[in-house]
């Protein structure tokens, strides 16, 4: 038989909708009664009118798919289910209609009271705000638990430097980030935070010359699971410490620090100091632009394309939130 609760998800995720592209007061039936949730909500919508007024643009309408990952508790007046939100957000922006991607996980707990159903509990996920490393010293904030056991990659075997100049691919390293953005390359490894990983894999696919030193901290590169170990640079995978190497490598991958997100190009890079304390913990990739020319990004950990630079959408963003905005060398 149909679970009854399921219609209680079903109207949240038409309230979920409507709050992406509306942000007047809700005037229909509380499906939600966690107070928490509530308030968050509300801040929310009122920081994104803010948000659409300041960037000139208008949401115009948000397209919201629920999958039920798994359910914990499946009872006659209790339920607990893991869900995995997909939304497609339309918004106009000086005539020209933009599409960006979004894909987020929660954990609703359902209750019937007198017959109803209602949700009591919305437990959100924010991995973008947990660092890869969480737990170590600051120096060594590079440990990644990978989510399968790794394959070695034998198609990423750099070695060392080459002398043969490359010219940086950004139409390579946007296409792959767009193939890419809300699966796995299963070339290589996934990890539980994987923006990072992410990243450097479209700065690979777009030719940055892997640096092979054989010392994770050190260097750029990556090349998989070796004799129980794992094979790959703190730089490739840790958000904080691919800042540190971008901020400064004089060889093979390059990049300049830039003051304004419009001197991005395709294939530049940003990150995300949610905390405003000098350790980042997010990286995206510029992908795209919106019509004034601001740019566009994509990411992993919350799955993410084409979303705008400065991630005020977010619920890791807070007004303490630095950014680093990188722009990749054309040669390398």
């Amino acid at each position: 038989m149909e679970r009854e609760w399921k219609s209680a998800l079903y109207t949240y995720v038409n309230q979920y909708n409507r709050c992406e592209i509306d942000y007047r007061p809700q005037t229909s039936e509380r499906i939600v009664t966690d107070p928490e949730f509530v308030v968050e909500r509300g801040e929310r919508m009122a920081r994104l009118d803010e948000w659409y007024r300041k960037r000139r643009a208008v949401p115009l309408r948000s397209e919201t798919s629920a999958k039920l990952v798994r359910t914990l508790i499946d009872g006659p007046d209790e339920a607990v289910a893991e869900v995995q939100l997909y939304s497609r957000l339309f918004y106009e922006k000086s005539g020209i209609t933009h599409r960006e991607d979004r894909i987020e996980r929660e954990r609703l707990t359902f209750l019937r009271e007198n017959g109803q159903w209602s949700i009591a509990r919305v437990e959100r996920e924010v991995p973008e705000r947990r660092p890869a490393g969480e737990g170590q010293p600051y120096q060594q904030a590079d440990f990644v638990q990978a989510v399968n056991r790794p394959l070695l990659n034998r198609e990423v075997l750099g070695q060392g430097r080459s002398a043969r100049r490359q010219i940086y691919r950004r139409d390579l390293a946007v296409a792959y980030a767009d193939r890419w953005w809300n699966a796995g390359n299963p070339a290589f490894e996934e990890f539980d935070v994987d923006c990072t990983n992410y990243v450097s894999q479209c700065l690979f696919a777009g030719e940055a010359p892997i640096h092979y030193t054989g010392r994770r901290e050190a260097g750029w590169w990556y090349k998989g699971y070796v004799g129980g170990s794992e094979m790959w640079s703190y730089s490739w995978a840790v958000s904080n410490s691919l800042a540190r190497y971008l901020s400064g490598s004089s060889w093979g991958l390059t990049a300049t620090e830039v003051n304004r997100p419009e001197q991005l190009m395709l294939g530049d890079v940003i990150f995300y100091d949610w905390d405003g304390d000098g350790r980042f913990q997010h990286s995206t990739v510029v992908t795209a632009f919106d019509a004034g020319g601001m740019p566009l990004v994509n990411a992993h950990t919350v799955s993410s394309r084409h979303r705008f630079w400065d991630y005020r959408d977010s619920y890791a963003w807070t007004e303490r939130t630095v950014y680093r905005l990188f722009h990749i060398a054309d040669e390398f």
